[in-house]
């Protein structure tokens, strides 16, 4: 198993409401030419924590980042009319990513936190992931 230090928070950047599904975003990846989904785990809509990339193999998500981290992206992250970025997280989802990141925080009991944005000048995940879940 690979040193995992941080977990890095992201969002697909969507509208807000529109379904996305891991092999949607497998495609997407794809088309980027990503060998497979850059993402480890993303939370959909209803909540559910669908698993992506396998956490052994480096993500595709964060450049120089990836080597030694968890890729987790919510579904959502974009206003409807795709004007603005906006943390469209629901309850469910809001609920299952807490769950998740503090699953892995036992499993991996050294990391850090992040959202994208601490690395890259970008909005993502949307909302500051690095203040909202410190305390876990």
């Amino acid at each position: 198993m690979r040193k995992i230090n941080k977990i890095i928070v992201h969002c697909t950047a969507t509208p807000e409401g529109r379904d996305v599904s891991v092999d949607d975003i497998r495609i997407w990846h794809a088309q980027r030419g990503f060998t497979d989904i850059g993402y480890h785990y993303v939370v959909l809509l209803d909540g559910t924590i669908a698993d992506g990339r396998p956490i052994e193999l480096s993500g595709a998500h964060t450049v120089g980042h990836n080597h030694d981290s968890i890729g987790v992206a919510y579904v959502g992250g974009m206003s409807k009319d795709m004007k603005r970025a906006k943390d469209t997280r629901n309850e469910s989802q809001k609920n299952s990513l807490a769950t998740l990141l503090k699953s892995l925080v036992i499993q991996f009991p050294n990391v850090q936190i992040f959202g994208h944005r601490d690395f890259a000048q970008k909005d993502c995940p949307s909302f500051d992931a690095k203040t909202e879940y410190k305390i876990i």
